[in-house]
């Protein structure tokens, strides 16, 4: 009887629940937005690709040989906008199988932090001047 009772009892409570429902909310999606989302999925994917190649040993070499540390890279490469990012990857895209690839997109690595440098947002090369008067 308690079993009974306990079973019916569920069943109310589930059966009472049954008819709640949720409204659904409908809204306009513009293109712009559409395009938007689209474009930052795409600077997503570009900053991942950009940050797995920076995980290559031969990168991270020759960014230790010109003076970045592989730690110091990622952050900046998680600073730059998604215009840089992507055209980061683009160089990663076009750049042939083997070194020169790889030296090319150290060179441009190195050069946007360098450029980064320069404009003041890092100091990560002590030969920059930052603007220092004496």
């Amino acid at each position: 009887m308690l079993i009974k009772r306990l079973i019916a009892s569920v069943l109310i409570v589930s059966v009472a629940f049954l008819n709640v429902s949720r409204a659904a909310a409908a809204e306009l999606v513009t293109t712009d937005a559409v395009a938007a989302a689209e474009a930052k999925r795409g600077a997503e994917a570009d900053r991942a690709k950009v940050l797995a190649a920076l995980e290559r040993p031969d990168l991270q070499a020759k960014l230790q040989e010109l003076g970045v540390s592989p730690a110091e890279a990622q952050k900046r490469v998680a600073a730059l906008t998604d215009d840089e990012v992507s055209y980061l990857a683009g160089s990663i895209d076009q750049a042939p199988a083997g070194g020169v690839g790889v030296l090319d997109f150290v060179l441009i690595v190195f050069l946007v932090l360098l450029l980064t440098d320069i404009l003041g947002y890092t100091h990560i090369f002590p030969f920059v001047k930052h603007g220092e008067t004496k």
